[in-house]
């Protein structure tokens, strides 16, 4: 690797990859990105297991959704970096609250939290989830991508699909006035999922956190005050 200065009279040095036969030319960008990324280096001083953390935690300094003492469901929750923001700010080290992380991928300990690897989309999850919760969630929070193929109306649509299914499972185990933010990119077909979230609670937003890289199209949605009514019970 190499770096150079940036424009004149700064003095940030900018670290350059070297080609290399073993990396791909887009893995090559992508390692140039990371190691010259702000918040991953802040990321790293500050013990969290990812830039996203910020995220997390510039939304919530926004709308302030994460209170002591609330139970918190966190799909797709690997490596952590949502959970050790959400533990902080719920109150977790006092013995406030409680966070149930789930993901496919197994995730390291992180205190305080109640970790599952799990499809969050199995028969058993709301139950089990809202079991460890001991009740009902204030919360589920998901930061989970859909693997990419590059076509991005096929990418938008899995993105969409993703939070749809995000939103099912948050309807089984939301209390009242609890709250859902999940990833979508712009320009995705969207209307249909914002159509429910804005029948079933009482503000939805779209938001941008600055964390987000400036070429990345991601955006979060943020519904709050969940009103969803029961279903009523088949009549015989």
């Amino acid at each position: 690797m190499t770096s150079t200065r940036g424009s004149a009279g700064s003095r940030d040095l900018k670290v350059r990859v070297k080609k290399t036969a073993k990396l791909s030319h887009s893995s090559q960008l992508w390692l140039q990105r990371q190691l010259n990324d702000p918040y991953v280096k802040k990321a790293k001083e500050q013990g969290l297991r990812s830039r996203a953390a910020f995220k997390l935690e510039e939304m919530d300094d926004r709308y302030k959704f994460l209170k002591p003492g609330q139970r918190l469901v966190d799909l797709g929750c690997a490596p952590g970096g949502w959970c050790q923001i959400a533990a902080k700010r719920v109150g977790l080290e006092q013995g406030k609250g409680r966070i149930v992380g789930i993901d496919l991928l197994p995730v390291d300990p992180i205190p305080g939290v109640d970790l599952i690897q799990l499809d969050f989309m199995a028969e058993e999850a709301p139950a089990l989830l809202t079991e460890r919760l001991g009740g009902k969630a204030d919360g589920v929070m998901s930061d989970m991508a859909a693997n990419t193929t590059g076509h991005k109306k096929t990418d938008h649509l899995k993105i969409i699909a993703l939070a749809e299914a995000a939103l099912e499972f948050a309807n089984d185990i939301l209390a009242p006035g609890g709250f859902f933010l999940a990833k979508l990119f712009q320009g995705g077909d969207s209307a249909e999922l914002l159509g429910q979230l804005k029948r079933d609670f009482s503000t939805v937003r779209n938001v941008k956190p600055a964390a987000s890289r400036a070429d990345s199209s991601e955006l979060y949605v943020l519904a709050t005050g969940y009103r969803r009514k029961a279903a009523e019970p088949a009549q015989d």
